[in-house]
């Protein structure tokens, strides 16, 4: 058992809630986080002094109004484990948190601490027993997204996922967390642990893209389709 798995086994349903605009991660995978608020950094130093644990929510539409105060979240979100820390003189630290599980949050709890804690319920994900139905979804998400990608390492690389072990379910959260998605679509895609529906709906979201991109380089919202996809 690796650590992380070590982690969700011992995770009690209790966690530090960081909410963050426009932000989606997903189990499995790595953001770079700068925290430099003084109730994020109390958040930091409690988890580092205990679980490590923290879940990352985005911040519903409004949340401008009542930043300083408790604004409302997604319900759903992913915990996440601090894998990597560095402390700066001033304050300020340096994370690298990578995601563990979908959570949804049930209430939040009454505290003293400068950040919010939760009560929250692990997701799993809910797969069909048709592996025909899910070979033609990964097949057709691979027409999507592969044309697309000049032959090179990063192609090797995808090509790897999508004939590789990986499952559809953690498949479709590589892409999601990759591509260069509107938060709204990135947090639909968190929140549907149905894994056909899930394949669906980013289908459509790769295809919105494409469509969009045309024969142009870069997206209206300026990223790149096919994204710089990391060969590490």
């Amino acid at each position: 058992m690796n650590e992380d798995q070590a982690a969700l086994e011992k995770f009690d349903g209790t966690v530090r809630l960081f909410p963050l605009p426009g932000m989606v991660i997903y189990p499995q995978s790595i953001q770079p986080l700068h925290i430099f608020e003084h109730r994020y950094r109390q958040l930091t130093a409690d988890a580092l002094a205990s679980d490590r644990l923290i879940a990352l929510t985005m911040l519903q539409p409004g949340w401008e109004e009542k930043y300083d105060q408790c604004p409302a979240i997604c319900q759903v979100g992913c915990l996440g484990r601090i894998v990597a820390d560095q402390l700066l003189p001033d304050g300020r630290y340096h994370l690298i948190l990578r995601g563990l599980a979908r959570v949804r949050t049930l209430d939040e709890l009454p505290t003293e601490k400068l950040y919010r804690l939760a009560n929250v319920e692990v997701l799993t994900d809910v797969a069909t027993d048709d592996i025909d139905e899910l070979m033609t979804l990964r097949t057709a998400l691979a027409d999507v997204i592969l044309p697309r990608i000049s032959s090179g390492p990063i192609r090797e690389h995808l090509n790897e996922f999508f004939h590789g072990e990986l499952s559809l379910g953690p498949l479709c959260d590589v892409l999601a967390f990759s591509l260069p998605l509107s938060p709204e679509v990135r947090q639909e895609l968190l929140e549907e642990v149905d894994v056909t529906a899930r394949a669906r709906r980013l289908m459509e979201a790769c295809r919105a893209i494409v469509a969009g991109a045309g024969s142009k380089s870069e997206t209206a919202s300026g990223r790149r389709f096919p994204p710089d996809f990391s060969s590490n």
